[in-house]
Formats: C-alpha cells, structure tokens, sequence
C-alpha cells in the first residue's frame, strides 16, 4: 500500500476514522485532568461502599476530550470479602468498542492497586489514573487517596524579559537570549538550566601577584570557581591580618546569603582558609585570606577549587 495521510481530499474524501482520529490527536494533547494537584481533589470516598467524581473536571485521554459534567458522578465498590484489604484504581477509560471516555473503577484483587490498563493498537481501551481506593475486609466505607495523572504543560521559547506572566504549573520556559531554562512550580520561576563560558575573574590588588588567572563557569544554577595562584609581592602579612587576593566574583555568581569558604595551600606545606563574600555583605565578592600562618614576601598561595548554588 502507498503512503497516506489524512484529513486529505485524497483520503476517503476527507472523512476520518475515530482510529484515524486517535492517531492524530493522540499527540496533539496530553493524557491527563486539565489542572494540578493544587486543585481539590477529582475523585474522593463517598457514602458507604461507593467514591464520588466531583464536578467540573476536564481531561483528556488519547485526544479524547472528557467532561465530568455539572454535578457529582458516583462509582460503586464492590464489597470486600477476600479476608485481607483490597485496592482498587479509579481511572477514566477510553473504549475504543464506543469510543467514548468514562470515569470507572479497576478493582483489584490484593493490597496492591491494579495498574491502569493501556492498550495503544486499534481495539481495546485505555487508562489514566485518578485515585487509589482501599476497601477493608468486610468494610462498609472505603478510603481513597488521589493519583491523578494530570496534562503536561507547554515549552515555550520566550526571551528572559518576556516569561508567560500567566504560567501553569510545570510550565517551561526556554529564553533564547539568555539559553537559560526555567520551570514554573506554581509559585515561582525556578532556574533548571543555563551554561556560561568560562569567565577570568581576576582583580589585582595590592601586594599579591597573579601567577595563575581564577576562572569560573556557571552549570544549571552552580557556580564552579577554579582559583588560580598567587604570589605575595609586598612585604609579610602576619597571621592574625586577613588580606583580600587578587579575585573578585561578578554580582551575577554571588551566593545571595551566604559565605563560600575554602583550602588553601601555603609555601611550606601549611594550610589557610579563604571566605568569598556573599551579596548581603559589606564586602560583596569579594575574596579574602582570613586564617593563615604568617606569609612572607615570595611565597605562593595556592586555593583549592570550590562550588556554589545561585539564585536563578
């Protein structure tokens, strides 16, 4: 058979298939309730053996769009008599006999809830899951807890200025001026992504010679400094003095609150430890030799490498 697509007037004169149909739409929407789990809950226990479906829900289940209508849908449970606690899987279910969507229950046969059943060919049906429901042993109510599979959210490409200001939760935004990509979580942006080049970071100051440059690069919300060496050029520096090194790190890459502390080694296998400055401080970026035995004109410093998270 030759290649076909569809809707085509050279395809059944335009007419499509609910199969047809499927294989399209299938991919144009997620499986899922339209929402989050923010929301109040889609399925909850009802009077005695039976669980309640509340009103105003949307969803969809392989393109096919389901409503659960202005007012409460109830589901029976079957009465538990197996001797041990029994779980049940609320689901909405595409039957492709009828091709309609409806709210029904999968029970089970354990403790353990039956997984939703998805059969992807022409016949059969296929499952998204609502709400775990477990029934006691010889239990006249049951207790539900939600599962709801709900619609992912979109990707949007957008610059670093122009974020959706009306996101939904799970939202991505990839800002093409920036390669940055962030996801809204309902409350807030959150950085998930960037990458920088590697930035020189060195600052001269008084007193200390640059042997080797101080470098860092940015990796989905962590600042990796790799320091470089340093040669004290003045005169000796006692070891109760702190002296700033020839390092600033830009405001960009600054940690918002907190001090960065590490190693460092010292000419005669001795040890020092360095502080660089957060944001909130009066000495922002700032990199400094805080504790160290006393260093001479000629000797070396030489830090280790260290990481930091970033606000986004």
């Amino acid at each position: 058979m030759a290649d076909d697509s569809w809707p085509s007037p050279a395809h059944n004169g335009r007419a499509v298939t609910d199969v047809e149909y499927e294989k399209i739409a299938a991919r144009f929407s997620d499986n899922g309730v339209y929402g989050s789990p923010l929301d109040a809950a889609v399925v909850s226990a009802g009077t005695g053996l039976t669980v309640t479906i509340r009103p105003d829900v949307y969803a969809s289940v392989r393109g096919h769009a389901w409503y659960s209508g202005t007012s409460t849908v109830t589901l029976p449970i079957a009465a538990n008599s197996s001797g041990q606690t029994r779980r049940d899987r609320v689901v909405l279910r595409l039957d492709r006999s009828t091709w309609t969507v409806r709210a029904a229950v999968r029970q089970g046969a354990s403790s353990i809830a039956p997984d939703p059943v998805q059969q992807t060919g022409d016949t059969g049906i296929y499952e998204i899951p609502l709400a775990t429901v477990v029934i006691q042993n010889a239990a006249g109510t049951v207790t539900v807890t939600r599962s709801e599979l709900y619609a992912g959210a979109r990707v949007r490409p957008c610059t670093a200025t122009t974020l959706n200001p009306n996101p939904v939760p799970g939202e991505v935004a990839v800002e093409t001026d920036t390669g940055r990509v962030r996801l809204w979580n309902g409350t807030q942006w959150v950085l998930i992504y960037n990458s920088s080049s590697v930035i020189t970071v060195d600052q001269p100051v008084p007193k200390w010679d640059i042997n080797v440059s101080s470098t860092l690069e940015v990796r989905s919300g962590t600042v990796h400094l790799r320091m470089g060496s340093f040669e004290r050029t003045g005169d000796a520096v006692a070891g109760t003095t702190p002296s700033r090194l020839p390092v600033i790190i830009p405001s960009d890459y600054q940690h918002p609150t907190r001090a960065i502390y590490a190693l460092a080694y010292i000419t005669g296998a001795q040890l020092g430890r360095i502080t660089i400055y957060a944001a909130n401080s009066d000495t922002p970026g700032q990199v400094i030799l805080t504790q160290h035995p006393t260093i001479d004109k000629g000797e070396f410093v030489l830090p280790q490498s260290v990481s930091w998270a970033v606000s986004g």
